[in-house]
């Protein structure tokens, strides 16, 4: 759903600058300024249970130091994770067969992230590199926060 405001409106940039500021603290100035004399739109949708920031910092410090044991790139390794994690296909590009993931990380949940995670680990420990449990990560708990 799109709902969009008219400058003229006051009122409603008013009391939606209010609720924002009230909620969400760290976007009050930023949504503040954004009301300056302007048209907006607000768009409302569901959101699916994205992962979190201590999952994407503890898989891509992890992620980079593995790669660089393993001889491989930040990217390089993430791509063989995501392959083994969510399943691969081979397609034909015109610069040779190329393997690709089924799923991008961008479109996981807390949970299928969590599994990239696992398969990072696993893989690691597999091939003697161990990937330590973080102090500020400790398990699936901390991802249904």
């Amino acid at each position: 759903m799109k709902i969009h405001i008219d400058k003229k409106r006051a009122e409603v940039f008013f009391d939606l600058d209010i609720f924002i500021a009230d909620h969400f603290p760290d976007q009050g100035n930023e949504i503040g300024d954004l009301f300056q004399g302007k048209n907006i739109t607000v768009e409302i949708k569901e959101s699916k249970d994205w992962y979190t920031r201590a999952q994407q910092n503890y898989y891509w410090k992890w992620c980079r130091e593995f790669g660089a044991w393993c001889g491989m790139t930040p990217d390089e390794i993430h791509e063989e994770l995501l392959c083994r994690s969510y399943g691969s296909e081979e397609v034909k590009t015109r610069m040779g067969v190329r393997r690709r993931p089924l799923k991008r990380s961008s479109e996981a949940s807390r949970k299928n992230h969590s599994e990239l995670i696992d398969t990072l680990v696993r893989t690691a420990a597999e091939m003697g590199f161990i990937v330590p449990i973080s102090e500020e990560f400790d398990g699936e708990e901390a991802f249904q926060k």
